[in-house]
């Protein structure tokens, strides 16, 4: 397979490794993405990415909270002038709102919404035709508290709309005052640290023996004997779980104290077992390409200079 510069950037975006080596790593995984990733981690080159943060396309991510229901949307656009407008923004509340309301299984059950004026998906295009530019409602995540089950939904919009978080916290209502300034905290936190998983529990078996893998190459090649590097990529394991999952992280406002402290302090004055059920952070544009507008160039080529 050929390797492309555009592969060679996008890997050496994700790794921050030298270009030779995204390179030389592409080429040895026969151009697969992740494969590279993990040649580069077990020569010590890259360390372990989270999920890709660059920002790509321009947009909002927006909350609806109602009852014990929450939603959390992306609504992408081409520019940042448009996200910035009082009308962007208004639509992206109302598609909150109707997926809280109705929550539909998917973004294409969702388009087929009814949205005031027809559906939610002619209601897009009607906006395209007024505004010129490309409108599209990306993704979204919705959680609910059964009903007779104390719990709550709580959410956090951080930098004018660029991320957004929604947390499911249970053992406790939102009549409790401690239980909710702690799920307002956690995600913040969720902002914050950006954690894939609620526990070490919930890293799929194969994630864990990736990384485990990863570890033995790496401590193999700085010359350790064999008989310690189990040992070493146990300890390293450990690190993984405190950097990618929430309730292992360090708290943010203390770093001296785990999350699971917290929740486990909380619930025990709260008399009530307090638990991370489920979070989601979107941050705008995440994972797709940017639009790159050389302004100058474009008006040299319109006066025929280009």
């Amino acid at each position: 397979m050929q390797i492309t510069s555009g592969m060679v950037k996008d890997l050496r975006e994700k790794t921050g490794a030298g270009m030779m080596d995204c390179k030389t790593a592409l080429a040895a995984a026969g151009g697969d993405m992740e494969g590279a990733i993990d040649t580069l981690r077990k020569k010590g080159l890259a360390a372990a990415a989270k999920k890709s943060s660059r920002i790509a396309s321009e947009g909002v991510v927006c909350t609806c909270l109602e009852g014990s229901s929450g939603a959390l949307v992306e609504v992408n656009c081409e520019t940042d002038f448009v996200a910035r407008t009082d009308d962007f923004a208004e639509l992206a509340r109302r598609i909150a709102a109707l997926v809280n309301a109705k929550a539909p299984q998917d973004v294409e059950e969702a388009l087929t919404l009814p949205a005031g004026g027809g559906s939610l998906g002619e209601i897009l295009s009607e906006k395209v035709a007024k505004i010129g530019e490309k409108i599209s409602f990306r993704r979204f995540a919705r959680f609910e508290t059964p009903a007779g089950t104390p719990g709550m939904v709580v959410s956090y919009i951080h930098a004018g709309g660029k991320i957004g978080v929604i947390v499911q916290v249970s053992g406790a209502d939102p009549s409790n005052a401690a239980v909710a300034a702690l799920a307002k905290d956690l995600a913040m936190q969720v902002a914050a640290a950006n954690p894939t998983y609620i526990g070490r529990n919930d890293v799929p078996a194969q994630v864990i023996e990736r990384e485990k893998s990863i570890y033995r190459e790496q401590a193999k090649a700085s010359g350790k004997p064999d008989k310690i590097l189990d040992r070493i990529a146990e300890g390293k394991l450990e690190k993984y779980f405190g950097d990618f999952c929430l309730v292992e992280q360090a708290f943010i406002k203390d770093p001296d104290r785990k999350v699971a402290q917290l929740l486990a302090e909380t619930g025990k004055a709260a008399g009530a077992e307090i638990a991370v059920r489920a979070f989601a952070r979107f941050q705008v544009g995440e994972g797709m390409e940017k639009r790159s507008d050389d302004l100058a160039a474009e008006v040299a080529k319109q006066l025929g200079q280009g």
